[in-house]
Order: structure tokens, then C-alpha cells, then sequence
């Protein structure tokens, strides 16, 4: 897999949902994860020839586990010259040692956005840009369905008023299984994840349930993608008194 191929589908995301403004100063939130890492260098790649100049930096937050080491990453930003900064922050203490979580990742996750906003903030960057892939948009799609009884997925950009960030996910017509032979073949930088609730949650529970479904229907995942993406095709309860209207008031075919 390489750069140029992945590139159409990161650009046209891009320009479909004008996720880049002329200006913008991009921040990718670098977890070590795989994900991340290949959208900093899709970034990188891009903007060498993007028609809105941007500025672009990396920013981990070091949420205090012991044993982790960032220092691929920083060698990789340098050899490529990109702007990186590791925020050390005591979130796992917080979140294993003082409150016990059961289940940590939604407030995990706002702890880690809450920190990533700030040092945005910090360095004057205006807009976060998070590695999130089409079957993300898919796995979200599911978890609203069957956790919440909604039809629901994140959006491909929205803006946080209160830290006035923008926040962009890229990479939505990427398939993770591209993203996985990219790193491997740039041979990217990832580093261990040793947060105790990982690979145990509810959304590797609906990763697990896509991939058991691509085994029968290899389509499933472009199926669920096009629902989402293209509201047009939506037929839900909601219209049906329009289309009874429509139906009652159309012109007789006398013919």
C-alpha cells in the first residue's frame, strides 16, 4: 500500500466536507496507534500539494501509564519535519487509581479532548483532525443502533464552541484494512497500547460483528458506508405522511 493511493480518498473527504480552510493550523491527535499515525503522515503528504496552504503538528497526550515509549514517534516527525509534542497528563491515575473505573473510555475520552483542546489552544492550533476511519463511521453507526436505539454516527467535521477547535476526521472513505497495509509498509511507528481496557469494549464487540459479517457479505461494509453517506436513500417512518400526500394528490394516469 502507499501514500499516493490512500491520498484520493483522504482528498476528496476533504473537499466534499471543506475540511481545510485556507490558514487552518492542524493539530493531529497522535494516540500510538496505528490510525493516527497514518493520517499524520497522509497530512504531511498532502500538504505538499494541497490548494489551502496549512501548518501541521502532532500532539499526544501521555495519559501516565509507566513504560511508554513515544520516542519512535518523535524520531519519525523529525526525520520528516513535523512539529511534535508529547502533553504528559495524569488521566490514567484518575481514571484507575482514584475513581476505578468499570467502564473508563467515555470519560477517558473527554479527559483526552479536553487535553488535546488545550494544548491546541496552547500553541495557537485551530483544528484537531482525528484518525477515524470508515468503518469507524460504521462500528458509531451500530453502537447508537444497539446500545442507544438511534441512528446516529459522528460527523465528518463539527466545531466545539467552547474551546472554538475545529475537529476534522480525513480519513472516512479509508477502510481500515488500507490503513493497516500502509503502516506496514511505511513500517510507521506504533506504540503499545497498555490501557487495561483495551480490546475489551463495546466497540471492538461491533468490529468483531463487521468483520464476521464481511466473511459472508465482503460488501457489507461499502453497503453501510453508502446508507450513511448519502441521506438521499433514506426511508424511514418520518416521511411517510409526505409520501402519503404525494401519493393522494398525484395526477390520475386516465390512460
Amino acid at each position: 500500500m502507499t501514500l499516493q493511493r490512500l491520498l484520493a480518498p483522504l482528498r476528496r473527504a476533504i473537499q466534499d466536507y471543506n475540511m481545510i480552510p485556507q490558514g487552518s493550523k492542524i493539530a493531529v491527535g497522535v494516540s500510538g496507534g496505528k490510525d493516527s499515525i497514518a493520517l499524520l503522515a497522509l497530512l504531511n503528504a498532502f500538504k505538499r500539494f494541497s490548494d489551502n496552504p496549512f501548518e501541521l503538528m502532532g500532539i499526544t497526550i501521555d495519559m501516565g501509564f509507566k513504560d511508554v515509549d513515544y520516542s519512535p514517534i518523535q524520531q519519525y516527525c523529525d526525520k520528516n519535519n513535523i512539529n511534535y509534542v508529547v502533553k504528559k497528563t495524569d488521566i490514567a491515575e484518575i481514571l484507575f487509581d482514584v475513581r476505578k473505573e468499570s467502564n473508563p473510555c467515555s470519560l477517558c475520552s473527554k479527559m483526552r479532548r479536553g487535553a488535546l483542546n488545550a494544548t491546541m489552544n496552547e500553541y495557537g492550533f485551530d483544528t484537531l483532525a482525528l484518525g477515524h476511519h470508515s468503518d469507524d463511521v460504521i462500528q458509531t453507526f451500530l453502537l447508537s443502533l444497539f446500545f442507544e436505539g438511534r441512528l446516529s454516527t459522528f460527523a465528518p467535521k463539527s466545531f466545539m464552541t467552547k474551546t472554538q477547535v475545529s475537529l476534522i476526521r480525513p480519513m472516512i472513505y479509508i477502510e481500515e484494512r488500507n490503513i493497516t497495509a500502509l503502516v506496514k509498509s511505511l513500517e510507521l511507528p506504533v506504540v503499545f497500547n497498555p490501557c487495561p481496557a483495551n480490546k475489551h469494549t463495546q466497540r471492538e464487540t461491533m468490529k468483531e460483528l463487521t468483520d464476521s459479517l464481511r466473511t459472508k457479505y465482503p460488501d457489507i461494509n461499502k453497503r453501510f458506508a453508502s446508507a450513511i453517506m448519502h441521506p438521499e436513500r433514506y426511508n424511514l417512518w418520518d416521511k411517510v405522511e409526505t409520501l402519503y400526500n404525494t401519493q393522494k394528490n398525484a395526477p390520475v394516469d386516465k390512460e
